[in-house]
């Protein structure tokens, strides 16, 4: 834990103290932050105090009394729920604006950590309860240069296994051998191949299926890819066995053996320039040192997408923070999903992924179109290769 970090931030936020709570392994932000081990005993409550000023404040069950040694700060312990109140109240007595991890009508999901319960009792006792979730991006989501390196190493060498897919994926399909699973699998000992790894997937969709913008293909379920087919892959990964490696998230859309129809271009077309006026937002805002948040270049996408008639068909958000976790703690790029009002940060990494998804009646494909950005202080940059066109496959 870097105790004088989280003051300073404390202090930058005009908030008093920072709250941290936890039982059973609900809050693994507070874990992380706080540098605690994983897979510790927390069968009672325990509160962590970090105060903008001063020294931090624990307190803990009697029978768990040393969960929090690890941690600086005061001890307090409790054994009845009327002790755990009145200590609680005691440690909370100098400070007003406490942050936690909770999210206002539960808007932001990964923050929203807290108990509706904890925060009532808390409310009781005078306390106004601000959300973390500005905080938790500095800490979550603001990548070392170690990190970034990582990101871009994980880039280099996906970007080349997806462009060698899509050459397998034509020569087998002409054999007449290609399927969804098949190209599944090889992508997976692709990425074995050059040291990566990755939790599930990746996707490869054909036709129907790519309008399921969290298709998985099975054994079971797997379809051929054959000549005349429409094709999404979204493929992630990140560097194997290197601590705190940042993943790489990338997703394309191609053809079989033929030219795209009208409609295909149409909707890729619609993706495409929402995307890149996602992508055209942040890096404006970033050249002029201008503090954006994340509802706001899903704005820029979805306006896109709304004005060539598809709005009802992009049912996601454009982005997600990028991290550790594929799927980080940090701002997204949304305004349909949730509200979010984080800022988005320097040195941070999202992807830029917006989608069209059309039912049956309109052929039943989606085209999703998924690059990756960084941000720096003065400077917002995509980290791969972008898709243009359609993949003549």
């Amino acid at each position: 834990m870097d105790l004088a970090a989280i003051q300073s931030a404390l202090q930058e936020q005009h908030l008093d103290a920072w709250l941290f709570y936890d039982h059973h392994h609900r809050d693994p932000i507070a874990e992380r932050i706080l540098g605690m081990p994983p897979h510790g005993l927390i069968s009672r409550r325990w509160y962590y105090l970090v105060p903008a000023n001063g020294q931090p404040q624990k307190l803990v069950h009697r029978i768990e009394s040393g969960r929090l040694d690890s941690l600086p700060g005061e001890k307090h312990v409790y054994s009845s729920w009327q002790e755990l109140e009145t200590q609680l109240a005691t440690i909370l007595a100098p400070h007003v604006r406490i942050a936690m991890q909770y999210s206002p009508r539960n808007a932001i999901l990964t923050i929203s950590m807290v108990d509706a319960g904890t925060v009532e009792l808390l409310r009781s006792m005078g306390k106004e309860i601000v959300s973390s979730a500005d905080i938790v991006s500095q800490f979550e989501a603001v990548l070392s240069q170690s990190q970034i390196a990582s990101h871009y190493a994980a880039q280099q060498r996906l970007d080349k296994i997806l462009e060698a897919g899509f050459v397998e994926l034509g020569h087998t399909a002409r054999a007449g051998t290609a399927n969804e699973f098949g190209m599944m699998t090889w992508l997976r000992e692709a990425m074995l191949r050059e040291g990566l790894e990755w939790e599930h997937g990746p996707n490869v969709s054909v036709n129907a299926n790519s309008a399921d913008s969290h298709y998985d293909p099975t054994p079971d379920t797997s379809q051929p890819i054959r000549t005349g087919d429409f094709v999404l892959i979204d493929i992630w990964a990140r560097l194997d066995g290197v601590p705190d490696a940042i993943w790489y998230d990338i997703t394309w859309t191609g053809v079989v053996g033929r030219a795209p129809t009208a409609r295909e271009q149409q909707v890729f077309e619609a993706v495409r320039d929402a995307r890149d006026a996602a992508i055209h937002f942040v890096e404006e805002a970033f050249a002029a040192k201008q503090t954006i948040v994340g509802w706001q270049p899903d704005d820029a996408a979805r306006s896109v997408i709304c004005d060539r008639r598809f709005g009802e068909f992009f049912t996601h958000r454009t982005g997600h923070n990028i991290a550790i976790e594929l799927h980080g703690s940090g701002a997204n790029l949304d305004n349909l999903e949730t509200h979010d009002v984080r800022r988005i940060l320097p040195h941070t990494c999202f992807s830029v992924e917006p989608g069209v998804y059309l039912p049956t009646g309109d052929g039943q494909f989606g085209v999703r179109s998924e690059v990756n950005m960084l941000t720096y202080p003065d400077r917002a940059e995509v980290t791969g290769r972008i898709q243009r066109e359609l993949v003549r496959i």
